[in-house]
């Protein structure tokens, strides 16, 4: 697993930034092109339960694969670290680690599938329809939990040594061989919605394939044969174990606060919550863009943290920012000027088309006020501070709670929209304080002999 370690120099560090980050930003616009196929498929099945089902089998895996994406963000922050401190042993003990755990909860999840796909449906809701087609599309996806999750490692690996190409190319990857099998499964074998399914298990596995094989060819030679007493070494257990305790926490507390903003939409009226379920596209594009800059700042400020240079984590956070801040003003000015035609592109029901003009305002402005957040969350993940990022999510979550709960009454969905702008603001001002503490040490004179 070995790299070049290539801290940029003084005048270097915009070109770095910009390398690592566009490829991650075109690895993850891939994401919403493959959730349009399988919509579209689904969508020409000739059954509008299919495409329930489909919608609800998404519901399913978001929670049940994003909520360990720990796997990832824990093994950017230490894989990075190793890399700066140019310790090869550490970083292939990391790696191994976190794949092992990623297989262990793969395997757990497939030991439970039945049980745990049928009453995470039945919470969820939808008809008696919709149930059984989420039903066939889960039990055809599920088989690839393990490998799924393994995944979550490779990338953190790949951004953590800064190799972000060969992860553009696994994402394409994954995502033509989706809709390679997606088209055979379904037109070819007639499968129907279980096609769907099985067609992203098999991009899945494949994936991971490409992947053990790009961690195989970057093993680093010359070390000691692994041992098993360094892979379970307590000390190194329980900081894993903090590290994705704390991620998964704050990963729930978010998906908290948007179920809580669609069940108070809800609550509103359909066409509001189908204008807010629409309008929250522009926010998930907008994080597609952004998570580039937290990726390169997950990779740089990890490095920075494992070879202790000061200049060159302040260096990292703060031309991260300068391009965070600029792209976030891109998004702004782009939903500003083109947003009623986004609007109309997105659905042709009068009603919701309405409702989403009169909120386009908070549209415009979620951008340059959820950018700190994001851009935070990746410096305090590769400085594997992710007991600050927990607390931090905890608060903002509070803070939207009491927001939503005083704005709402009076302001109805404007409120509500008010409260998710104070929540995003909320998740870069709760960081800020913690912000000169993950700083790295200056390297004494007794390590600079060593």
């Amino acid at each position: 697993m070995s790299a070049d370690l290539a801290l940029p120099s003084r005048g270097d560090w915009h070109r770095r930034v910009l390398t690592l980050a566009f490829p991650i930003v075109l690895a993850n616009l891939t994401q919403p092109i493959l959730a349009a196929v399988d919509t579209a498929v689904a969508g020409h099945m000739g059954d509008a339960t299919i495409l329930g089902g489909v919608a609800l089998g998404g519901v399913f895996f978001s929670f049940v694969l994003w909520g360990f994406g720990f796997l990832r963000m824990g093994t950017t922050g230490l894989v990075a670290q190793a890399y700066g401190a140019r310790d090869q042993a550490a970083l292939r003990v990391n790696v191994v680690r976190a794949l092992l755990m990623a297989f262990g909860i793969g395997i757990a999840i497939l030991a439970v599938r039945s049980p745990l796909i049928s009453r995470a449906l039945t919470l969820i809701g939808g008809s008696d329809a919709v149930q059984h087609n989420a039903r066939l599309y889960c039990q055809a996806r599920i088989g690839s939990a393990p490998f799924a999750l393994a995944n979550y490692v490779v990338l953190g690996y790949l951004l953590g040594v800064q190799r972000v190409r060969v992860a553009l190319i696994a994402q394409i990857l994954i995502n033509t061989v989706n809709v390679l099998a997606l088209l055979l499964y379904v037109y070819g074998f007639g499968w129907g919605i279980a096609g769907v399914g099985a067609a992203t298990a098999t991009a899945d596995t494949v994936g991971f394939a490409f992947g053990a094989a790009v961690l195989w060819q970057s093993r680093p030679r010359g070390l000691a044969p692994l041992a098993w007493a360094a892979i379970f070494e307590p000390a190194a257990l329980r900081r894993l174990v903090a590290i994705n305790r704390d991620i998964f926490l704050r990963t729930m507390c978010l998906l908290a606060a948007f179920g809580w903003f669609a069940h108070l939409g809800a609550r509103l009226g359909d066409a509001v919550l189908a204008a807010n379920a629409l309008l929250l596209n522009f926010q998930t594009f907008t994080s597609y863009g952004l998570d580039g800059f937290a990726h390169a700042a997950e990779a740089l400020v990890g490095v920075a943290i494992g070879t202790r240079d000061r200049d060159a984590f302040r260096q990292a956070v703060t031309v991260n920012l300068i391009w965070s801040v600029l792209g976030a003003l891109g998004f702004a000015f782009v939903y500003w000027l083109a947003g009623d035609a986004i609007i109309d592109s997105l659905t042709d029901a009068p009603a919701v088309r309405a409702v989403a003009r009169e909120l386009l305002t908070w549209v415009v402005l979620l951008p340059p006020v959820s950018v700190w957040g994001f851009l935070l969350d990746g410096v305090f993940i590769g400085a594997t501070r992710t007991r600050e990022l927990m607390q931090a999510m905890v608060t903002s979550l509070a803070v939207f709670l009491v927001a939503s709960w005083v704005l709402v009454g009076p302001f109805g969905n404007h409120g509500l929209w008010v409260a998710l702008l104070i929540f995003m603001a909320a998740r870069g001002v709760t960081l800020v304080p913690y912000l000169s503490r993950i700083a790295p040490p200056p390297i004494s004179s007794l390590d600079q002999a060593r």
